[in-house]
């Protein structure tokens, strides 16, 4: 069995934000067993799996971000977009824009104490578009 769907996500500010439960709501059911793949059709922002349990971890996340990844540099050449749309490149680029999780009895099968994040890199940002195929049986 093959099933893609696209949805939008909505909008929100920079930061990493905690986004399962928002996903899970625009899928049809899930295979008893499987793959989900989740792909993010922007080039400022970026999905990552990571703690579910504890807020701190995405806003530590965030200011680590900004921190190996600064506004306004001297040798960006990209740059009438906004002083935060060149360094959104970059940290999509190092997160990524793509996840694949394994799907068991009909789950996620992530660990417990893990979380689907929208990595936000924009200060406003549109309804991130994600394209979701879903493999299994």
């Amino acid at each position: 069995m093959f099933q893609q769907i696209e949805f939008s996500l909505a909008p929100r500010g920079r930061g990493f934000h905690l986004v399962t439960s928002e996903v899970l709501k625009k899928l049809p059911a899930l295979p008893r067993i499987g793959v989900l793949h989740l792909f993010i059709q922007h080039t400022s922002a970026a999905l990552s799996i990571n703690e579910n349990a504890d807020p701190e971890v995405q806003s530590d996340l965030n200011e680590i971000m900004n921190r190996l990844v600064k506004e306004r540099e001297s040798y960006y050449q990209h740059t009438y977009e906004g002083d935060d749309d060149m360094p959104a490149h970059a940290k999509s680029s190092l997160i990524g824009a793509n996840l694949t999780i394994p799907i068991t009895d009909g789950k996620l099968n992530m660990g417990i104490w893990q979380g689907i994040y929208l990595c936000e890199f924009r200060n406003r940002a549109s309804g991130r578009r994600l394209v979701a195929t879903i493999i299994g049986e």
